[in-house]
């Protein structure tokens, strides 16, 4: 792919250097090509480069719901790292590994369980943390998620806010209790779950299925992805198991963040240009997703 690709910007530069040659060396050089043609050779090696930045290294995303807040807030738009986890060989020289407990990854929608739309299924994207890997066995009881029969050790933070981010914000009114040993990521409940009723069992949302009424095998080859919003999450509890070849790559840092809680001014041609200002999250710019 990368001989492909660049072959129109070496025979670009052969050309003008055969050119250069031949004035040098008392040959007539050809006419001077026009300022509409350079232009035209100018945008379609642009648009070669920019088709395969897109294809093999890294593509923008947006997250339009709160099923990873709050470590990803309702707007943030972001870059997504393909090439981290490209299939085939990885090279000790080139920045690839497998999957890790705790990515950040996306991928497209495994399943048509829960859509009257076929077209989802392998076609819409999905972000959310890898939390088992092939081969373990995978349970969650509440607030506890266990691995191959071990509490996976999470920093677990209560949530009082009572929209839960549906209303597009982030999550407020929180406990932030501090990283304890082992604790990588944060993840958020309901005080429900955190402390359920005396003689009750953990809540179980009525469409999840897997998981939830005991261990589950994960298949080699696919891994068990939840969202940090735990009870605003459609995730593998709900449509299963991600195969490998739907991961698409991994979140890496957000490139702008829109606020879509707050007000919008609604003057024509003034008004978008005043929420684009004053809606942005400034502080999320650059920021990494992990």
């Amino acid at each position: 792919p990368l001989t492909t690709v660049y072959r129109p910007l070496l025979f670009m530069v052969q050309t003008a250097e055969e050119k250069r040659e031949g004035v040098e060396g008392g040959e007539a050089a050809g006419p001077p090509r026009g300022l509409l043609r350079e232009y035209f050779e100018s945008a379609v090696v642009t648009v070669i480069m920019a088709l395969f930045f897109m294809t093999f290294v890294a593509q923008a995303a947006s997250v339009p719901t709160a099923s990873m807040e709050n470590t990803i807030f309702v707007g943030d738009h972001f870059l997504i790292n393909k090439f981290i986890f490209a299939s085939g060989p990885h090279l000790p020289v080139l920045p690839q590994r497998e999957i890790r407990r705790g990515d950040i990854v996306v991928f497209k929608y495994p399943s048509s369980k829960g859509t009257n739309d076929k077209i989802i299924q392998y076609k819409t994207l999905y972000i959310k943390r890898v939390i088992g890997l092939p081969g373990e066995t995978v349970e969650v009881r509440g607030a506890d998620v266990l691995i191959n029969g071990r509490v996976l050790p999470e920093r677990r933070v209560t949530t009082f806010d009572p929209a839960r981010g549906n209303d597009g914000a982030e999550l407020k009114e929180l406990d932030n209790p501090p990283f304890k040993e082992g604790e990588t990521h944060t993840v958020y409940h309901t005080p429900e779950t955190m402390s359920p009723p005396d003689g009750r069992a953990p809540f179980v949302a009525p469409d999840f299925t897997y998981a939830v009424r005991g261990p589950e095998r994960i298949p080699e080859g696919s891994y068990f992805v939840m969202g940090d919003n735990r009870e605003n999450s459609a995730d593998s509890r709900f449509f299963g198991f991600v195969p490998r070849e739907l991961i698409v790559g991994r979140a890496m840092f957000v490139i702008w963040s829109y606020n879509e809680s707050l007000p919008k001014n609604q003057t024509p041609f003034v008004g978008p240009l005043l929420n684009i200002f004053r809606n942005t999250r400034w502080s999320r710019t650059g920021t990494l997703i992990k």
